[in-house]
């Protein structure tokens, strides 16, 4: 499994994140190059998460390459940065794109990873 795949697979069980309680709207995330593409749908309705892998219509789209994604889902590149950089392309709701940035894990000082959305009812 990717870095990639278990960070959606990690968003998918968790079902509810409470920083996305105003929110509503739908991302998709095209992942890879040429005809090797990965596609995953998040749709958020008021905190709640539901991620298949979908080529669908969303709202916004969100176009990485798999080296960056599985960095990111890492935690070792900031999605503002990347899309600074021409590494991400969004199309659609910049600002809805931008609070994605929270749902990614971020390396602290020491390196480590900051804990990732856990599901409903976990601690």
């Amino acid at each position: 499994m990717t870095a990639t795949s278990d960070f959606f697979s990690r968003l998918a069980a968790a079902c509810q994140d409470p920083r996305f309680s105003k929110v509503c709207g739908s991302v998709r995330f095209d992942i890879g190059d040429g005809d090797d593409l990965e596609q995953w749908l998040l749709i958020i309705d008021h905190g709640r998460m539901e991620v298949t892998r979908s080529p669908d219509p969303a709202d916004t789209v969100i176009r990485v390459s798999v080296p960056v994604a599985d960095a990111m889902a890492r935690g070792e590149v900031n999605g503002l940065a990347a899309i600074t950089r021409g590494e991400i392309l969004v199309d659609g709701d910049l600002g809805l794109a931008l609070r994605l940035g929270r749902l990614f894990p971020r390396a602290n000082s020491g390196g480590e990873q900051n804990e990732q959305p856990t599901p409903s009812g976990a601690s």
